[in-house]
């Protein structure tokens, strides 16, 4: 059985972002219309070089909540939660999907997404802070290779680069999947999840700058303790309104619909739930609530498929506090 959170581990050069931090650190920076809604300090899109800027990846397997940890994280001071950034080479591609090409909350009109067409020779997360105005830039793409070039990125231009791994129990990942995709094989399912864990363990071993292991459980379950506790390994200014995520505005690439849709429902949220996840996310209360459906829909018989295939491995990721 796992504790409710487990030790950070921090390695490297030091936590993330106090020597570019705001230099008004109780603004926050929200990226409202046209990106004018920044943190005291910044320079305006195009005024002068790239800014020297921060980069923090949240590394695991999808449907781990990297979502909602990075809108939380995102209310960070000076911080932008860009979503899964290697996402931008679809922008403006009309063959690809909304949820694809554009802001999943804003849609096409998205005054962050919208004009922004990246230069292939920049740094990406540089490119992202002159728009927003942000010093941190916090990029949930689960690639190893999109996080190791782009936090080569950061540190050659003198800024530093984090990793949290954030962990959930590999039975919840497997319902959210076969949830998703039904006329999945849930073997393969079962088999992408392992190699994912065992590509973000590795990564997370080799990473050099500040990183830590987050337990979504713990997160989801005392969101307070464990926000603050990553801000104070990584060198973030925690503030309570972090927390109340769904008060500020988002523009996500890519991730996850329903919580995007608790965030923004408000604002009729680009990308629409089917009809199933909808009645589910329609009637959440909003704020951070452990999501253990596992619990309740994942049958015997994966559940047992599971076992046998992954039941090793998970139990390093297992979470067996609550089951009901």
């Amino acid at each position: 059985m796992v504790g409710r959170a487990e030790a950070g581990r921090l390695g490297g050069c030091g936590a993330l972002s106090p020597q570019f931090a705001c230099q008004d650190t109780q603004t926050h920076h929200h990226c409202g219309a046209g990106g004018k809604e920044r943190a005291r300090g910044a320079c305006a899109p195009g005024e002068g070089p790239l800014r020297v800027v921060d980069s923090l990846f949240i590394c695991g397997a999808g449907h781990s909540g990297s979502t909602l940890l990075g809108m939380v994280l995102g209310g960070a001071p000076g911080a932008f939660y860009a979503g899964e950034a290697a996402k931008v080479r679809y922008l403006h591609d009309a063959s690809k999907p909304l949820r694809k090409r554009a802001c999943k909350i804003c849609g096409e009109d998205c005054p962050v997404w919208g004009g922004f067409h990246p230069d292939p020779d920049a740094p990406l997360h540089a490119q992202i802070a002159d728009r927003t105005g942000a010093t941190l830039v916090i990029d949930s793409t689960k690639r190893p290779d999109w996080i190791e070039a782009r936090a080569g990125e950061a540190r050659a231009a003198g800024g530093r680069a984090g990793l949290i791994f954030l962990k959930r129990d590999g039975r919840a990942v497997i319902n959210s999947r076969i949830r998703k995709y039904p006329g999945r094989d849930p073997a393969a399912q079962i088999g992408q999840w392992i190699d994912q864990m065992a590509q973000a363990e590795a990564l997370f071993a080799r990473f050099e700058g500040p990183k830590l292991a987050v337990r979504y459980e713990a997160f989801a379950t005392d969101p307070e303790a464990e926000v603050r506790r990553i801000c104070a390994a990584l060198g973030l200014a925690f503030d309570p309104s972090m927390l109340d995520y769904e008060a500020r505005a988002h523009h996500p690439l890519g991730g996850n619909s329903g919580t995007q849709f608790v965030a923004a429902r408000a604002a009729s949220p680009a990308v629409e739930l089917g009809a199933s996840r909808r009645a589910y996310y329609a009637g959440h209360p909003g704020g951070i609530r452990l999501d253990q459906r596992w619990t309740q829909e994942l049958s015997r018989a994966h559940r047992a498929l599971f076992e046998t295939l992954a039941g090793e491995i998970n139990a390093a990721y297992r979470w067996d506090l609550v089951e009901s």
